[in-house]
């Protein structure tokens, strides 16, 4: 088994404008000592140092990648938006968008972290690689094609899979969204396309605020391949595990795709500051070993993810190295710190039974077995 990793320092170095969390600095609004967006390069590059000084590292296919192109670009995002983006880039940055402030050379530091998704989803597909971890930043699941917004840019995702159909290396993808914000803008690139099926596992109500209801089946052709599954605060490890067994797997199961593509967000975890979710590093591992036992039996154990989400310093290293060594099949481990801590606060049985009558809605509503 070879997982590939792909990450580029230069990723690192995207810059955000003048934010104090998610609100703008003014007015009563003070600067922040340490920093502005949450989104910043540590929680990343954190993850990065973490395998290597566990070793994990060294049983990966370290790769960089170059830039995505801009006819590549192109396949999801219109020329005028490519055009203004540049254009504010190499004018000393700006903000086109809603909270997706970048610096001079913020075009190219994003058509970079596209192109890593890119080329780790075309070394899945090439059989070059087993399975492939795409280290992104800017993310990209909420970027629109014509507007940037949570934190992203450019559509990492929806670019690597455009590009992998313009080159014939798939047809069939489906793509699971474990980020704990709705992927709006992966759902709006595919919303028409009966080909692409793409599920969200969100907290409800939480970014965007108007999109993520589980009503969103999809549109015109593609009406049926789009499933939205919207969780309650506090859902927990228990609940998110529910989801992917009653709902995520049955749905993907039954699409029979060519390759199974994954919005890595680390955001549910319990410490994050822009959700309420209760999830450990428990829980990626255990999801990520669902897909992958998933894929083995569809479509030969091809998946990639792309990292979106993810804003605490101390959990999203622990999260990551989880899923990397189940990618990889690696005895290595870097045991969570705060396991035991985040187990005694998990939901109680009297609340996991009212969310799992919840999610028994949610397979009634769209019509899964049992």
């Amino acid at each position: 088994m070879t997982t590939g990793f792909f990450w580029d320092e230069k990723c690192f170095w995207h810059s955000g404008g003048n934010y104090a969390g998610t609100v703008p600095v003014g007015g009563l609004v003070q600067p922040l000592a340490a920093g502005g967006l949450p989104e910043n390069p540590e929680t990343k590059r954190r993850l990065k140092n973490l395998i290597d000084v566990t070793g994990l590292s060294a049983e990966l296919a370290l790769r960089s990648a170059p830039a995505a192109r801009l006819e590549t670009l192109a396949l999801v995002h219109p020329a005028t938006y490519l055009s203004d983006f540049k254009s504010a880039s190499d004018n000393g940055g700006g903000e086109l968008g809603l909270r997706t402030p970048f610096g001079q050379g913020g075009y190219e530091i994003a058509a970079l972290s596209a192109g890593l998704s890119v080329a780790a989803l075309d070394g899945v597909l090439r059989g070059e690689l087993s399975n492939a971890y795409a280290l992104s930043r800017p993310p990209g699941h909420h970027c629109l094609p014509d507007f940037p917004n949570g934190f992203c840019l450019l559509a990492n995702l929806a670019i690597a899979i455009r590009a992998a159909r313009a080159e014939g290396l798939v047809h069939r993808v489906a793509v699971i969204d474990w980020d704990v914000h709705h992927g709006n803008g992966t759902e709006a690139v595919f919303v028409s396309d009966p080909d692409v099926l793409t599920i969200s596992l969100h907290q409800d109500r939480n970014y965007p605020l108007d999109t993520g209801d589980a009503e969103m089946r999809g549109e015109g052709a593609g009406e049926g391949a789009n499933m939205n599954i919207p969780l309650p605060p506090g859902a927990g490890h228990a609940t998110y595990i529910e989801a992917m067994e009653r709902l995520v797997l049955p749905a993907v199961r039954g699409f029979e795709p060519e390759v199974i593509v994954v919005a890595c967000g680390y955001d549910a975890v319990a410490l994050d500051p822009l959700s309420r979710m209760l999830a450990t590093a428990a829980t990626f591992r255990q999801m990520t070993r669902m897909v992958l036992d998933l894929a083995a039996e569809v479509c030969g154990g091809r998946v990639m993810m792309a990292h979106e989400g993810g804003y605490s310093e101390l959990c999203v290293p622990f999260c990551g190295h989880a899923v990397l060594e189940e990618m990889a099949g690696s005895a290595i481990t870097a045991p969570d710190p705060l396991a035991a801590t985040f187990a005694a606060r998990q939901p109680s049985a009297r609340m996991l039974a009212v969310y799992s009558g919840y999610l028994g809605e949610l397979v009634e509503f769209f019509g899964l077995p049992g």
